[in-house]
Order: structure tokens, then sequence, then C-alpha cells
């Protein structure tokens, strides 16, 4: 059976206090359950334990069937591995052990440490065979169809061809296809859509609507999981509950939670405060009449009882993320760009942005987003046309993966301090993003979600006007995006954002899309911009769409 039965699951990183416990749950044979909470709770982790990765502390877990596994980070880590690296990763156990000894002794060849031994060259034939006999080369077969329905460019060796030559979006799409093919009975997928660009997340869509097998899965797309998920599982208060409905009725179902948690809580009180003051009248009489004594000792160990039983447990504290994104006045034409491309990922066009407009830069994966931005930003130097920015525009920049070698080793505390230079301030701006409990935690180790928010916090404290934003909700949790949602719709300034959350995007004016072909196209509002992602051969058709080029 394909089920996934947790019960009372604990864990703690090393040297640190429990992460989570009394975490049970189950997802039936065909359900397509997600993990929710905040940033950092162990959502990721939950996962790990599942598929063997980490070992819980305590409780038990079972998890029925055939079994695979993806991590929020897969391809992304080491983009100097190959694709086989990548793959051999979200094999099955066996074939995974199996890739990795036949990688092992080939490198071992290739390097000259074997290449001399009989040994050596003998442990390279048997690993080619056990890999062999294990399925392997059937694997590879699977391997080169998923890559021809997911690669634009022709895979032609997987044994050479790096995973930094495939966008992100690319890596993420070969895996989802190799994993939704394979017939597993359970699949583990943590942020299956981070990277993907809108029609590729309408493939993953259809793709879990599909799927006869156990999905449990870590999504903070609010459309996705609006669309996909049959039960929601939610972490938080160190524990968990299970909503048994789709993501849609998901926050009418806790707020009522909440307020049945502080009713009970109440009705606890109450009733504990009638016993204690009725045992107290009790034990007064017995003193005065000790034929009451009976009736005092009866009292008390009804009370005693009660207490030991314990209250019912209170409503969750909610996060309280406040984002502040103040802003200042610039000029009226904010960026103008003439006749400017990079490189032959897109025509050269041209455009202005005005202040307090916010443009969502959309298209499929790989066609030159974050390049833009970067050439915006000034972190790519060679890029055509030229780029001119108005007077009083200070710009901050957030990046798509986190990728701050300035913030590397430092602790959050430090990094904050640097800019409000003052102790106390650092660790209320901390707080106001939920950070104050990781303030002397290094950058390094904090969770995807938390490295965003730092990020976030950071430009803040900067006081830029114009914002160049690659794909800043990707790895925060709900209540951290709709902070940031909040944030951006009162501040005075220019935002300029690369996204494929629909949810976030919705809250944009206007879009510039990029098309595969190189086009550039001028799009008014949300609903023509997703009309035009559905249906780029429509874009001709489509009201008040325009080329820039």
């Amino acid at each position: 059976m394909s089920s996934i039965v947790v019960s009372e699951l604990e864990y703690a990183p090393p040297g640190a206090d429990s992460l989570f416990f009394d975490v049970s749950f189950g997802v039936s044979p065909g359900e397509h359950a997600a993990l929710v909470g905040a940033n950092g709770v162990g959502k990721s982790t939950v996962l790990r334990i599942l598929s063997g990765e980490l070992p819980a502390d305590a409780g038990e877990f079972a998890v029925g069937g055939t079994v695979l596994t993806m991590t929020q980070d897969v391809g992304m880590s080491r983009p100097g591995d190959t694709l086989r690296d990548m793959l051999i990763e979200v094999a099955p156990p066996a074939l995974r052990d199996a890739g990795r000894v036949m990688v092992a002794a080939e490198r071992a060849m290739l390097d000259g440490t074997a290449a001399e031994s009989i040994e050596g060259g003998m442990a390279y034939a048997e690993a080619l065979t056990h890999w062999g006999d294990m399925g392997g080369y059937e694997l590879e077969s699977q391997w080169a169809a998923a890559a021809r329905r997911s690669v634009k460019s022709v895979v032609d060796d997987f044994h050479t061809r790096l995973v930094g030559e495939l966008s992100g979006g690319e890596r993420k799409r070969l895996v989802l296809d190799l994993l939704f093919n394979a017939g597993a009975d359970v699949l583990l997928l943590d942020e299956p859509d981070n990277y993907l660009d809108i029609p590729t997340r309408v493939w993953l869509e259809d793709q879990i609507k599909a799927y006869k097998g156990t999905i449990l899965m870590v999504s903070h797309d609010r459309t996705l999981l609006e669309r996909v998920a049959t039960k929601i599982i939610v972490i938080e208060g160190s524990g968990c509950w299970v909503h048994g409905g789709s993501y849609a009725t998901f926050p009418d179902a806790r707020n009522r939670r909440q307020e049945l948690l502080g009713d009970a809580l109440k009705r606890w009180t109450d009733e504990e405060r009638r016993l204690f003051q009725h045992m107290k009248i009790m034990k007064a009489r017995a003193a005065q009449n000790f034929k009451n004594a009976t009736k005092a000792n009866a009292a008390e160990t009804r009370w005693e009882k009660f207490v030991a039983a314990g209250p019912p447990p209170p409503p969750v504290p909610d996060q309280n993320i406040y984002v502040n994104l103040r802003g200042a006045d610039s000029a009226r034409r904010v960026v103008q760009m003439i006749d400017v491309s990079v490189g032959d990922l897109f025509l050269p066009f041209s455009d202005e942005i005005h202040f307090g407009e916010r443009v969502g830069l959309i298209g499929p994966n790989g066609t030159g987003k974050s390049h833009l931005l970067g050439a915006l930003n000034g972190t790519i130097g060679r890029h055509e046309g030229t780029i001119g920015f108005g007077p009083r525009t200070s710009i901050g920049t957030f990046t798509q993966i986190n990728d701050r070698p300035d913030f590397l080793g430092r602790q959050c505390v430090e990094i904050v301090r640097d800019r409000v230079f003052d102790d106390e301030k650092s660790m209320k701006s901390l707080a106001r993003y939920g950070l104050a409990g990781n303030a002397r935690q290094e950058f390094d180790t904090l969770s995807g979600g938390q490295k965003a928010r730092l990020e976030i916090l950071c430009l803040e404290l900067e006081g830029h006007n114009v914002l160049l934003l690659d794909e800043p909700t990707d790895n925060l949790d709900i209540e951290s995006s709709e902070a940031l949602e909040k944030a951006l719709d009162g501040f005075q300034g220019t935002v300029l954002a690369v996204s494929h959350d629909r949810t976030f995007l919705a809250k944009l004016d206007r879009f510039v899309m990029i098309t595969d072909d190189g086009e550039v196209y001028s799009l008014p509002d949300y609903d023509v911009a997703m009309t035009a992602l559905s249906a780029p051969d429509r874009l001709a058709t489509v009201r008040l769409a325009k080329p820039l080029n």
C-alpha cells in the first residue's frame, strides 16, 4: 500500500532544541498532500526523515511501496556536476548506490589513481556490470526520453553535459519528468515548483492531478496548492494538524481552528477555577464539620485529576512578519532602455519604466529575464544598447538564489548591524521578520526562506527606491509572501520583478514578456499576461499587446 503513516515524530538538529515533536499524520494511497508552515519549522526535515536521509530522534513512520525523492536544491548546489551525477541522485536507492560506485570507479580510472592497477580496472568493470544488472541502462533510456521532453537543446551525452548548462527550470523539469514517469508508489517532493516558469507550473499541476500514486510535497505556491492538494498538513506549534481539504478552504479552516482552541482553553480555565473554588469551599466546611471531610477529599481529587490531564493546546501564535519598504521620491523616468540586448538571449528592445510602476518581467525559463536584471544592476557588464537611470535613484537587488558572498560566514545580527549600527535596533529589525531566534545563526545555515527574509530586510534598511527582484517569493513561506506583497503595495518607489508566482504577479501593474524566440512584448495587465504565457502563438491577437523590439 502506498500510504504514509507518521506517529509522534521528533527531531532536534545537533546541539539545538527540538525543531518539532509530536508530529503525527497519515496520507492515504493516491492522496496528494501538502506540507505547509513557516520557514524553518522543519517541513524539509520531515521529508528527509521519511526518505531515510535523516534519523528521527523519536517517533515512528512507515512509507509503503517504492519511494522516490526530490530535494529542494536538486541540481542547484553543484552546477559543475554532470547531468548523470544529478539524475543518479534521484534514482531508486539501489540504483543510486550502484551509480555512485560506478561514477567513483570511472573517475578513479580517469584521474590515473587506478589506471595502472589491475584491481582498479576490475573494480570499474564490476561497477559497470552491477549498474547494468540493476537496470542502469534502462534508466539511462528513461533519462534520454525525459530530456527530449524537458530540455530545449539536445542532450547527447549525460556523462559530459554539465548541470550548469541548463537553466534552473530545465533542471527541475527534467527531474520531475523522470520522477512522474518512473512508476513509484510514493513521491516526496520538496518545493517542486521553484525555478519553474508559469507554463511549466501548469504542466506540473497536470502531472500531479494525473498521478495515481501518493504524493507528499512542500510548496509555497498558493495557486498550485489550491489546484492540486487534496490534504493540507500544517507544521506549527512544534507539532502538526491536518486540514482534510484543498488549500482554497485552508485559511478559513485555520482561523476557525484558532477560535476553537481559544474557546476550549477558556472553557478549561473556567472549569479549573470552578473545581478549585468548590474544593476550597468543601475544605472550609470540613474544617467546621468533619462529616464534610469525605466530600472535601472527593472535590480535591476531582480538581487534581482535571489539572493533571492538562489544558488543551492554546492557539498557535501567528507569525508577525512586518515588512516596511519605505522608498523615496525620484525623477519620473526611472529607467530608460534603448536597443538593449544581452548576447543572443533576446532581440534589442527599448522601453521606459516610470516612478511608482510595478513591472513584471515574465516568460519561459532561459529567455534572459535574470540576465536583463543583471544588466540593469550592473552585475552583467556585457550587454548591447544603452541603460540609463534617472536622478535620485537608488537601486536594491534581490537575488534568485540568495547568492550573497558578503553574507557568508556571518551571523544575522552582524549583517543587520552593518545597516543600522545599533544592537538593539538590529534585534528589533530581525524580530519584525521572524528572525530574532536566528540572530546568532550564520547566514549559511539558514533555511532558504530565512535567507530570503534576511535579504529583503537588508533591502528595507538600505532604503532604496528602485527594487530589482529576482523570484522574491520562491523560498518565502506564504505569510512572508503576503507581508512582502502588502509592503510593495505601499512602497514609495519602483519595482521590476522576475517572478513565476501567479498570486504575486497579480499584484503588479504591467508586464514585459520575453518569448523563446527572443521577441519582447509589452502587456498591459495580468489577464493579458496569463493569456500570452499560456498561448504565446496568440500574442499577435492579444489586445493591446505590442512588441517592444
